[in-house]
């Protein structure tokens, strides 16, 4: 079974974040010259490489050849990173772990120190769907945490987080991706995958997307399947009503 687009072309590195420079120079800059925040919050619409951005800062502060913005991505701490099977790394879904006693289990995890690496890096997602309780068992955590611990927060929603939690993070805003950019990324794909396309059917795929990698992504899985591997203005348009 293929993977979908998204993930098969899930961004491994810096370099392949889509239309987020100010993110990734600003990020790679703070690898290079070592000056690393304990916490980080990450914003912005969904699908527009939060996530994918978390992981490979993530990968960047584990590599076994040193902290760097050029993570090798073949030394046995990469691979796993890349895999999602690192055990310094510990992801978690906000909205399905919002409670205080969610928090409470992973700043127990807090107190250890990492298993194989120089770090042990929470990604928190979607944490402004946190509850106020779980917020304030946060909160003394996420101000003066153990030295090897980093914390990236990501949210579709900032306006939602206490102020609390805004000041105590480096708070990184990603941009919706526009609308040319979306466009070439996506032919580019087409290109690799070795897919017909009209460039007018690319362009409605690209503006459906509103901003997002992701679901302009998925549209286009959809649209290479409904067209039959050439995607089409007449098929598009039927496709998307």
């Amino acid at each position: 079974m293929s993977l979908a687009l998204a993930r098969k072309y899930r961004p491994a590195t810096f370099e392949d974040l889509i239309g987020q420079e100010s993110v990734s120079q600003t990020l790679s800059l703070a690898l290079e010259s070592d000056r690393l925040s304990h916490a980080y919050l990450f914003s912005g619409l969904r699908g527009s490489g939060k996530t994918s951005t978390a992981r490979i800062f993530a990968k960047a502060l584990l590599c076994e050849k040193g902290t760097t913005s050029h993570p090798c991505g073949v030394c046995s701490s990469c691979v796993m990173a890349n895999e999602g099977r690192h055990v310094d790394i510990i992801e978690m879904d906000g909205a399905s772990n919002r409670k205080i006693d969610d928090i409470r289990e992973l700043i127990e995890h807090t107190k250890y120190k990492p298993a194989i690496g120089r770090y042990k890096i929470f990604i928190i997602d979607e944490v402004h769907m946190l509850t106020k309780e779980a917020f304030n068992a946060l909160l003394k955590t996420l101000e003066e945490p153990p030295a090897f611990v980093k914390f990236i927060l990501a949210t579709t929603d900032p306006l939602k987080l206490p102020a609390t939690i805004l000041s105590r993070t480096q708070h990184f805003r990603f941009r919706k991706i526009s609308q040319p950019i979306l466009e070439r990324h996506l032919e580019h794909i087409l290109n690799l995958e070795k897919v017909e396309y009209e460039r007018e059917a690319i362009s409605i795929i690209a503006r459906s997307g509103a901003g997002s990698v992701r679901d302009a992504l998925t549209l286009l899985d959809q649209a290479i399947v409904y067209s039959k591997n050439f995607v089409d203005i007449s098929t598009i348009t039927n496709m998307l009503g």
